[in-house]
């Protein structure tokens, strides 16, 4: 392999790959229930033991 052939891989199923991530992330985080989770992450600094 040479680096234009790694550089057009990157260039084509990079891309896809990243924006499946971002889509897979977005999903994951607008998920019923998911504020619920959310909230109570935010609280834990606030959590005396």
């Amino acid at each position: 392999m040479d680096y234009e052939t790694l550089r057009q891989g990157a260039d084509s199923w990079g891309l896809v790959y990243l924006v499946v991530l971002f889509v897979i992330v977005v999903a994951f985080l607008f998920r019923p229930g998911a504020g619920r989770v959310a909230d109570e992450a935010a609280r834990i600094p606030f959590k005396e033991d």
